[in-house]
């Protein structure tokens, strides 16, 4: 579909090689730090906390706001903005009000290398800490998302197939962080956070030309997006899922959990002292802002001035081409691939360190001895190493399918982890009285809601389902916890622990 120049598509292959080498370079310099379980998953104390903010808004906008979310914009208009809205505003008030307490919880406890691991010493549960890991694997399916996007923009503008797209993606990204680990990970995603900044700017400031109108440019927009068709510019969209009120408050409460996903609560585990969150957090909501709110826009205008694409996905890369002369396209292509591989990499990185952390280590502290000359952490790095090639083999297969919507693909993979952990994580903060028996129904009880809501078409509506499963985790919680408790179970009982 690209109508680029046969030069132009060499120099983004040329760039995207010297990404490689660069990314490559990056991880090998954090491999020094990456030799211990803790350096491997949060590289804490090594990067600048400016930077690991750039990073986390890099993670968090992922191949979901810059190339899913356009695509839904293409094809139900304006009402999609409810979720750019949360994508900001509530999701950082999720990171204002989790940050502080969840960073020095875990500085109490003498450090923790992930939300898994958080959970079992806050809850005092081996059981636990091993459950939410397993959950965790639901991420694959964030990963297919992504290596979906990757794959989608190299066909649109390169001219690879698909399914080299997708190899490619996973090779790229497994190279970089089996090398350098949290440190590769942190300190590509946030130049990668930087760069989608300043690509979502031009893409506003691109409006000026394509649209035109001044500083009229939006009431034109809209107005060619109502002529085009009315529904373009409802408030809700009747055939979409942007549907209702009920479903804009449950997107509102989406964005603000979003925060408990693990790849994006390991930054603040990267965090070295108290007096560094304060930039960390600065970092995050200005990058958010540009990187959550304009990409969108590049939809309502790839609708306007591309009409007909065979895949709402191909939007932004699609307005690109059409907005920007050759050589500027190249620069901004690499950037929507950054918005790509920031989150792939995060995913990945999550994914296994947990097995190494949180599933081998538990595992043999019941069974290893005093006299043991085997070095448990040094082992549980290289499995954790080892599972990447597993986890993106079995992403690769499951990528070569495209998936119907990578937007709705996504949210699907990090609502049923939401919806698990949702319960504990916010209970884990604010109530004394939770104990491992309410915390470990709790993800059972909301996770497995949550795939019967979505599996068996009882609430079609993935943000309706994740707003009732995690309640139902949540009150699910509270009872378990009182029943155990009046039962005479042995719980370990912890303090209140105030932001």
């Amino acid at each position: 579909m690209s109508t680029l120049p046969t030069w132009t598509i060499i120099l983004i292959v040329l760039m995207l090689a010297s990404y490689f080498v660069g990314v490559s370079y990056i991880g090998k310099r954090g491999a020094p730090y990456s030799k211990t379980m803790a350096g491997f998953a949060t590289a804490r104390g090594k990067v600048s906390p400016w930077l690991v903010g750039a990073s986390f808004a890099a993670t968090f906008a992922s191949a979901n706001l810059y190339l899913g979310l356009p695509g839904l914009a293409y094809q139900y208009g304006i009402s999609v903005l409810w979720y750019t809205l949360g994508s900001f505003g509530t999701a950082w008030l999720g990171l204002l009000l989790f940050a502080k307490t969840f960073w020095k919880y875990q500085k109490e406890k003498g450090g923790v290398s992930t939300l898994p691991e958080w959970l079992g010493k806050r809850y005092n549960s081996k059981t636990l800490q091993i459950l939410v890991s397993i959950l965790l694997l639901f991420n694959i399916y964030y990963i297919v998302g992504q290596n979906v996007g990757l794959a989608t923009i190299f066909e649109t503008i390169i001219g690879i197939p698909y399914e080299w797209g997708v190899v490619a993606g996973v090779m790229i990204t497994i190279i970089y962080i089996g090398l350098g680990g949290a440190f590769a990970q942190i300190i590509t995603d946030a130049f990668q956070g930087i760069l989608m900044s300043v690509t979502s700017v031009l893409i506003i400031v691109s409006l000026f030309w394509t649209i035109g109108g001044g500083f009229q440019v939006f009431d034109r927009m809209f107005d060619q997006l109502a002529a085009i068709h009315p529904a373009l510019v409802s408030t809700f969209s009747a055939e979409g899922p942007y549907d209702s009120v009920p479903t804009v408050l449950a997107i509102q409460f989406l964005m603000i959990s979003f925060v408990l996903m693990p790849h994006l609560l390991n930054k603040i585990l990267a965090i070295e002292t108290e007096k560094e969150l304060r930039p960390f957090v600065i970092s995050s909501g200005v990058h958010l802002f540009f990187i959550s709110y304009l990409p969108v826009f590049g939809g309502f205008a790839a609708r306007i001035l591309v009409p007909g694409l065979t895949e709402a996905d191909q939007a932004l890369p699609a307005y690109l081409i059409e907005a920007f002369p050759p050589f500027i396209v190249a620069l901004m292509i690499v950037g929507v691939i950054s918005a790509v591989l920031s989150s792939t990499d995060s995913l990945y990185l999550s994914i296994t360190s947990s097995i190494g952390n949180d599933i081998y280590l538990p595992l043999v502290q019941k069974t290893r001895t005093k006299a043991s000359t085997i070095n448990h952490d040094h082992r549980a790095v290289t499995i954790a190493k080892f599972s990447l090639l597993l986890i993106g083999a079995t992403s690769l297969y499951l990528s070569i399918n495209r998936p119907e919507s990578l937007a709705m693909l996504i949210q699907f993979s990090f609502s049923a982890i939401i919806s698990g952990v949702f319960g504990p994580v916010l209970l884990g903060y604010f109530w004394r009285k939770g104990n491992q028996t309410g915390a470990i129904v709790s993800v059972l009880t909301g996770s497995l809601s949550y795939l019967a809501f979505t599996q068996f078409n009882l609430l079609p509506n993935l943000y309706i389902a994740l707003f009732v499963s995690s309640a139902l985790g949540f009150v699910s919680m509270i009872g378990a916890s009182y029943l155990s408790t009046a039962a005479g179970t042995k719980v370990k009982v912890f303090g209140k622990h105030s932001a």
